[in-house]
């Protein structure tokens, strides 16, 4: 590497996406990858619809969020029908032309030299969006690496839709200055079998090199704030409340473990609807389990409610935990599982595909349930909260491996090994 003038040099590098902003996978992966830009010596610079990035390096522009009105308005009329009228297409390339005289402006603000679409390229929550990144990159050929976390054939509301033919030319686009990276190895098979592109596999990571600080004054209460006893077993799942979570698998978990246990649910449902909380609430009295929504005391800062309650991050809360539960029937790649391993938690764990193929065969010790909660999963949950030595093993090995396969380090050499294979495709940009 040591010979890419670009990789040796500060450079500019402008991530864009719907959002920056909270907790969602994109924008905490984003973080993550803008931490290592950073320690190589790069600038990073942020363009969205909503952001709480610093304002001297970022580029608001409204209509890049998926929630502006406009681009609902797109959206519902363009999915779960199979023709849009005309008045809805001017409106799309209105919004496009838009967007991309604002991307203009943000790269042209910031001198960026490599573009970084989050997910952007990928699910089309905002058609607007993609197009103009598109159209901007084949107008400029500017090196791009396109982040794809999940894609529109994996969620079944986008499969019925009057927009193929903008799905097939920006979701993700095939150009020659893009370099595409998915997070997971299904991600990669689909995208090249549907549309031809090759890519690098980066899974979700973690900063395994530095270990989590120990509990401060501050988070020390945070049993007591959750009421949870001393002789009560605290159960965490680190999740929002939406149905391809799989809550009723830790309900059951919990009541068939015939301990004294609260299950203590970190986020609310968001934009999904409340039906499946409703769900989880009466299945928890059905199953006798004191079950507790804890939302309003988690953000991604510390502070007071208007109430004056104290507000935690999830980074406080981990600490506290017994056992985590992460029952997913699906997830692109499960980051609440990283962080269980992080903060050193034993894990229940649904075999959801991404997990079978790419996480189980490094060799992660959990307990692991198939669809449904066995007799075997309990007994192994049970064993480990009750033997100390057991799921001191468990955590360390888990520990262990993580650091060699999800930590900065690795993220680090693939990432200078793509930009190096980005920037050598562009030769102009080796001039600067």
């Amino acid at each position: 590497m040591g010979n890419c003038q670009f990789c040796d040099s500060a450079h500019n590098v402008g991530f864009i996406s719907t959002r920056f902003a909270g907790t969602d996978g994109v924008s905490l992966e984003t973080a993550k990858w803008a931490t290592v830009f950073e320690r190589q010596g790069f600038r990073c610079f942020f363009f969205a619809g909503e952001l709480d990035r610093p304002p001297d390096c970022s580029f608001l522009s409204e209509e890049a969020h998926f929630m502006h009105p406009d681009i609902k308005d797109i959206y519902n009329n363009c999915f779960g029908v199979h023709k849009r009228n005309r008045q809805v297409t001017q409106k799309i390339m209105k919004l496009k032309k838009k967007l991309k005289d604002d991307l203009y402006k943000f790269i042209e603000k910031f001198a960026i030299d490599l573009l970084v679409p989050e997910n952007a390229l990928t699910i089309p929550l905002n058609i607007p969006l993609g197009l103009a990144i598109t159209e901007l990159i084949s107008e400029t050929g500017i090196p791009a690496i396109a982040h794809h976390h999940d894609f529109f054939w994996e969620r079944q509301q986008f499969l019925t839709n009057a927009v193929w033919e903008y799905l097939n030319m920006a979701f993700p686009p095939h150009l020659p200055s893009i370099r595409h990276v998915t997070i997971n190895s299904s991600g990669d098979n689909q995208l090249s079998l549907r549309t031809g592109v090759s890519a690098t596999i980066i899974p979700n990571v973690m900063n395994f090199e530095t270990p989590p600080p120990p509990i401060d004054d501050y988070a020390k209460d945070v049993r007591q704030s959750l009421g949870i006893a001393d002789d009560e077993l605290f159960i965490l799942q680190p999740t929002r409340v939406v149905k391809r979570k799989g809550i009723e698998h830790a309900i059951e978990i919990v009541h068939r473990l015939g301990k004294k246990a609260k299950l203590i649910i970190s986020h609310a449902s968001g934009d999904e609807g409340y039906d499946y909380e409703q769900r989880i609430m009466e299945y928890s009295k059905l199953m006798n389990v004191n079950t507790v929504f804890v939302s309003d005391i988690i953000n991604e800062c510390r502070g007071r409610t208007i109430t004056g309650k104290k507000i935690y991050t999830l980074d406080d809360i981990y600490p506290h935990a017994d056992l985590v539960t992460y029952p997913s029937t699906f997830e692109g790649f499960g980051n609440a599982f990283l962080e269980a391993v992080y903060f050193r938690k034993p894990i229940v764990v649904n075999k959801y595909s991404i997990y079978t193929f790419d996480i189980e065969p490094k060799g992660f010790l959990a307990i692991e349930i198939d669809g449904y909660v066995t007799e075997k999963a309990v007994r192994k949950a049970r064993e480990v909260l009750e033997n100390q030595e057991l799921c001191h093993n468990m955590v360390e090995t888990n520990y262990e491996i993580a650091t060699r396969h999800y930590s900065y380090s690795v993220l680090q050499q693939r990432l200078k090994n793509l930009i190096y294979d980005c920037v050598a495709c562009n030769p102009e940009n080796m001039k600067k």
